[in-house]
């Protein structure tokens, strides 16, 4: 492997991953404000897939959607690229008498051909922008066509390239160079704990390009556009109590408006199986 290449950067993620796994649940991996996140994540996946229905969790992490969702019911096919995280989501399904419906696997979402069970899922989700790291989504679009029954969808949410909190936040600091990152038009290297991680950031229409063959594009909307993004605890801190709900309110009222719904840190999008 040379320098720039693909694969060279795929293992620098996973290294990256691997690094942290054993303490990802705490303030770097899932923070107040990340939880407030995973929160409203988990709405849309309780709106969208039907009681029992068999998922597939693409960049599972630690394990929390996985086997918060195994908990309702749900079997969970939970992947990711780390073998580290994986080993955190089996041991977590263990530990909460789930591992029965909970499949930990060491898949990266670029390689899901690897999978077996041509038209037996209903679906498929990933939280907190595990896609973003991956290299190609077409090839994640034809894979989960594949995979998941007529009808199937994807509830993805994916870090956005416009997000007004950070274009705020660096522009006050005058850090220009960390304010321009997002607007790349390639996978770009991010620092994370002495390793590098490989991220493409989008707009809604670009990540949809990728998936239109084969899913058309039931909703989609913006996530932590009013609400603070993960990395500035110091707002919700200033904003604790009923002036942090009200943003959240807002939130989930006005980012799913036309315009707005474009920003935000991340953006939620909801895929139907054409």
């Amino acid at each position: 492997m040379t320098p720039g290449d693909p694969q060279m950067r795929l293992h620098e993620t996973q290294a990256a991953f691997d690094s942290v796994a054993a303490d990802y649940d705490g303030p770097r991996g899932n923070n107040e404000l990340i939880q407030d996140m995973r929160r409203e994540m988990w709405r849309w996946l309780d709106a969208t897939f039907a009681p029992q229905s068999r998922l597939i969790d693409l960049g599972c992490g630690t394990g929390l959607d996985a086997v918060r969702m195994a908990g309702l019911g749900h079997h969970i096919t939970a992947t990711d690229w780390s073998p580290q995280m994986v080993a955190r989501t089996a041991a977590r399904a263990r530990s909460e008498s789930v591992a029965d419906r909970v499949l930990p696997l060491a898949v990266g979402a670029h390689e899901l051909e690897r999978l077996e069970g041509d038209g037996t899922f209903e679906g498929a989700y990933s939280n907190l922008g595990a896609l973003n790291c991956v290299p190609d989504l077409a090839p994640v679009s034809s894979a989960c066509a594949r995979l998941l029954k007529a009808q199937g969808a994807l509830v993805f949410t994916v870090i956005g390239r416009v997000c007004p909190w950070e274009l705020a936040h660096y522009a006050w600091r005058r850090r220009w160079a960390r304010l321009g990152v997002r607007f790349a038009r390639r996978l770009v290297p991010v620092g994370m704990n002495g390793h590098t991680v490989w991220t493409r950031y989008y707009t809604p229409r670009e990540f949809y390009r990728a998936f239109a063959r084969d899913f058309h594009l039931e909703h989609y909307r913006g996530l932590c556009l009013f609400a603070p993004p993960p990395y500035l605890t110091g707002v919700r801190d200033a904003w604790s109590g009923r002036g942090y709900d009200w943003l959240w309110r807002t939130d989930r009222c006005a980012a799913g408006w036309p315009v707005l719904r474009s920003m935000g840190d991340h953006f939620l999008m909801v895929l139907r199986k054409r």
